[in-house]
């Protein structure tokens, strides 16, 4: 079975999400709208919007899954309502604005998976005046954890596994973000709201801090973190992990770099700068006593998480000047050829001619025109292409 169709048979299986996102849609959706479904997977979110009325459906999701969801929507009954374009919703076009906008593109922290850049972007270029969105608002949540197992994860890196020190990497997984079940961490504090977003008006990059007490003592190894979604005025989606109707959705775990017993009583300050469309995130965490006095600083970034070697990060300074590798000027050939005339046999063989030093075989040629057409171009035609609004 597909691992990304698998997926989506989890989704499904959430019960508490179909039922959540059904009341929403039918609060939110009316007859005769026309909706945009961002990230659509199986279409579920649109067969929920035509059982409440939608007289039009615009499914986006840039996989494969769409060619699923086209067929769910005609084996449903709503073939004639629901049109599967293939594509990233930044980059397609719709043939007319909707009244509602809906996905579920929300993530584990509620700003991983791009719902608040996609939200932004649909709101800007697809949703009429006046026009609503599901969900409307994302708070982002935080708590302070006992996690042992993730904290472990970490520690791993200062065990020396092998007979070997593995500690330079021990930086990287201590600035890491981990997606992880709710149910093996223990809140140590009651939940906080970092910051509540706007999800069509959220800035691109925001600074957010809360400060919250702990109400259980015990070790502390960093801060949990979720989302709480408006869905629709009545209804709210979340993955808080002391909620009794949270959905089948993993938490954000954000690691300190010390374990730290705390008290009842002490304060905890969470500060973090986050650009969601990268996942970059910043957090800083403060631990005071009651009287205030600082017992612990903590400061941690997926930035200095990420594997990059210094020869990758040279290349992001403003002042590199670069130039394309022998790779990089085959696929400037590929974009050159797709010209709206040639074909992709014409393609591939022009390009094979063209770089024979690179490809060993027309095959590899072949493979590799793939990769690129399938992402950059698109039918010379627009009357064969689902983009124009051909139904499902």
């Amino acid at each position: 079975m597909s691992l990304v169709l698998d997926e989506h048979r989890q989704y499904l299986t959430d019960k508490v999400r179909t039922a959540l996102f059904r009341k929403a849609i039918q609060e939110v959706v009316r007859p005769g709208d026309r909706v945009l479904d961002l990230g659509a997977g199986t279409g579920i979110l649109g067969l929920l919007a035509c059982e409440a009325g939608a007289a039009r459906v615009y499914a986006v999701d840039a996989g494969g899954m769409i060619q699923v969801a086209r067929e769910v929507a005609r084996a449903n009954g709503f073939g004639d309502r629901v049109f599967g374009i293939e594509g990233i919703s930044t980059r397609i076009e719709l043939p007319e604005k909707v009244d509602v906008i809906v996905a579920d593109q929300i993530g584990h922290f509620g700003i991983e998976a791009g719902v608040l850049e996609y939200f932004r972007d649909g709101a800007r270029r697809f949703l009429k005046p006046g026009g609503r969105t599901i969900p409307s608002r994302i708070d982002l949540m935080v708590g302070a954890t006992n996690f042992l197992r993730g904290w472990r994860n970490v520690e791993f890196w200062n065990t020396r596994p092998g007979g070997f020190d593995f500690s330079p990497a021990r930086k990287i997984a201590a600035n890491t973000g981990y997606p992880t079940e709710h149910r093996l961490q223990k809140l140590l504090s009651a939940p906080a709201r970092l910051v509540s977003l706007d999800a069509i008006a959220s800035p691109p990059t925001f600074d957010a801090e809360t400060t919250f007490a702990i109400t259980k003592s015990g070790a502390m190894h960093g801060i949990s973190g979720w989302f709480s979604a408006q869905l629709s005025p009545s209804v709210v989606m979340t993955n808080n992990p002391a909620s009794p109707r949270a959905i089948e959705r993993r938490n954000a775990f954000f690691p300190i770099d010390k374990e730290l017993r705390v008290r009842v009583g002490d304060r905890v300050r969470v500060a973090m700068n986050i650009t969601p469309a990268q996942t970059l995130v910043t957090w800083r965490v403060e631990v005071s006593d009651k009287s205030g006095a600082q017992r612990a600083r903590f400061l941690h970034s997926t930035m200095r998480g990420m594997l990059m070697t210094p020869d990758r990060l040279l290349r992001t300074r403003r002042n590199f000047v670069p130039r394309l590798t022998r790779w990089g000027q085959a696929r400037r050939s590929v974009v050159e050829l797709c010209d709206g005339r040639r074909t992709i046999a014409e393609i591939e063989d022009e390009l094979f001619r063209r770089h024979r030093d690179i490809f060993d075989s027309h095959a590899r040629a072949a493979e590799f025109v793939a990769e690129v057409t399938t992402i950059y171009s698109e039918p010379a035609a627009s009357s064969a292409s689902h983009r124009d609004g051909t139904p499902a």
